[in-house]
């Protein structure tokens, strides 16, 4: 999965939007104004860190070499992913995804049922 691939997968997500607080080479993807992922897609290779439930991050790094603790973030709760081609396509579409609904179920009740 390329960049413009995750970038394409966050974007298509409700009211999810492109930020860039920490400069230009940072794409950092929010849903109501809170974080569900950090991409530096000019990385070498590119690498995306979402969120994800605990147990599952620790499923995901066993799994993958490509899945590692969360960079600069918490890494109980985030993930760093590399987009080198290891992990299919399908599976970080689903972390994105799964990221985007951590970050919502956080947020207060008006807002998670216009989302859902």
């Amino acid at each position: 999965m390329t960049p413009e691939d995750v970038e394409r997968v966050a974007l298509g997500l409700p009211e999810s939007a492109l930020d860039h607080p920490f400069g230009p080479d940072v794409n950092v993807y929010k849903v109501a104004g809170k974080v569900f992922a950090i991409m530096q897609p000019a990385g070498d290779p590119p690498r995306v860190t979402l969120k994800c439930e605990p147990s599952l991050a620790l499923e995901l790094r066993a799994q993958f070499p490509a899945v590692m603790p969360g960079y600069h973030t918490n890494k109980r709760h985030w993930n760093t992913v590399v987009l080198d081609g290891s992990v299919p396509g399908d599976e970080i579409a689903e972390m994105v995804e799964h990221s985007w609904e951590r970050v919502v179920a956080t947020l207060p009740k008006a807002v998670r049922a216009r989302l859902a």
